[in-house]
């Protein structure tokens, strides 16, 4: 018997700042499902999380606080100051995000798709091949800054060294199969997202019905 069809996934990504989550949330309503690998990293690197042994055998406990979860501002002046650093923490939680990630998914059969939400899609290379459609939200490196200056209490300096850090506004783009601009009102998004939801509710029971008459013919 051949395995279950795999699920229809598309992937967001955008700019810290671009307002992936809010996106994502007016997706879920109309009945995607959503898979978060930022939720996922902040679990797994809360107070008994599954990376937390890994990272303070790697970092020491400077990084790690009294409740046993990540000190996430400490750990983000260590990366940020120290490249090699930043790639053994990608090491540890990568291959961690990715094998919840695919078994949250698998869990999805009563949504008609799966919205993979990831900040780092593009700098990380391997979630194209994962996903039958990239959806960038998009708004100006400026409105980003302002955002994340006035939700996090970050420096203007901290948030140009995290834009840095990411793929370019360029590169989201170039990677793209489908836009959302995101420079003013939430509500002014609906119009797109909606017109978004039906296509991929479309491409999703196109999908559906090939991996069913792949699956008749293996059984």
């Amino acid at each position: 018997m051949a395995s279950a069809p795999s699920p229809f996934v598309v992937g967001l990504t955008g700019g810290i700042g671009s307002g992936k989550s809010a996106v994502a949330e007016r997706f879920a309503a109309r009945g995607a499902a959503v898979v978060d690998t930022d939720a996922i990293a902040h679990a797994l690197t809360g107070p008994g999380g599954a990376a937390m042994a890994a990272i303070g055998a790697a970092f020491g406990s400077g990084v790690v606080r009294a409740d046993g979860a990540l000190d996430r501002p400490a750990m983000r002046r260590l990366a940020f100051a120290d490249p090699a650093a930043r790639q053994r923490l990608e090491a540890i939680l990568h291959p961690l995000i990715r094998a919840e990630s695919d078994r949250q998914a698998k869990t999805t059969a009563d949504h008609p798709y799966v919205l993979l939400v990831v900040p780092l899609l593009v700098e990380s290379g391997t979630y194209r091949e994962r996903c039958q459609r990239i959806l960038v939200v998009d708004c100006p490196e400026a409105v980003q800054i302002a955002r994340v200056m006035a939700r996090n209490g970050l420096a203007e300096a901290e948030v140009r060294a995290i834009l840095a850090a990411q793929a370019s506004r360029a590169e989201r783009l170039a990677a793209a199969d489908d836009v959302i601009v995101n420079d003013g009102a939430l509500e002014a998004l609906e119009p797109r997202i909606d017109a978004l939801d039906r296509d991929y509710r479309r491409l999703a029971a196109a999908l559906a019905g090939d991996n069913r008459g792949r699956l008749h013919g293996t059984c």
